[in-house]
């Protein structure tokens, strides 16, 4: 399949988590088009699981979508900072709890008709307590939900965000299979 060449861009934002560009590109048949392209350094989603078989999940309101939903822990990487050191610092912050194993399950990205940020998942595990230390700008409460519960809860729409549905699925076909 051919690409899009990008003959010229414009910066047309620029925030403190996200950039807004617009290319204007050449399409194979030789037209052009502009795609308006919202820049993300990437984030970290986290499927902790306890030692009772539980998900730790998060309910929070979401000013984008005006709604309270449930979701995986996650977190926008901080400049220059490895998706590892990210995760650490994101479940303790989120839920209140370290972990003492940590598997990599690889990564997708979240919207990339317009996005480019690339989530890397992590499935957390031996999950011991310690201090929530949530940004100032959150208020977030933790729902430990049974994993068996999960496909019941994404199919009646209990948890939509692309990166919960993604990420527990994914959890779930590569290391509860039986679920």
């Amino acid at each position: 399949m051919e690409q899009e060449r990008t003959i010229s861009t414009r910066m047309a934002f620029e925030g403190r988590i996200v950039k807004l560009r617009v290319d204007t590109v050449e399409l194979p048949d030789g037209r052009t088009s502009q795609r308006e392209i919202v820049e993300h350094r990437g984030a970290v989603v986290i499927a902790a699981v306890d030692d009772h078989r539980n998900v730790l999940l998060v309910r929070q309101f979401r000013k984008a979508v005006e709604q309270v939903l449930l979701e995986l822990p996650a977190g926008t990487l901080d400049l220059g900072e490895e998706p590892e050191a990210c995760a650490y610092r994101e479940i303790q912050e989120e839920t209140g709890f370290k972990a003492r194993r940590w598997e990599k399950l690889g990564g997708f990205y979240s919207a990339p008709g317009f996005l480019t940020e690339y989530l890397h998942l992590f499935l957390a595990s031996e999950l011991e307590p310690s201090e929530k230390a949530a940004d100032d700008d959150e208020n977030i409460e933790v729902e430990p939900t049974p994993l068996s519960q999960v496909p019941r809860l994404i199919a009646a729409g209990e948890i939509q965000d692309s990166k919960s549905v993604a990420g527990l699925l994914r959890v779930l076909r590569e290391r509860f299979p039986e679920l």
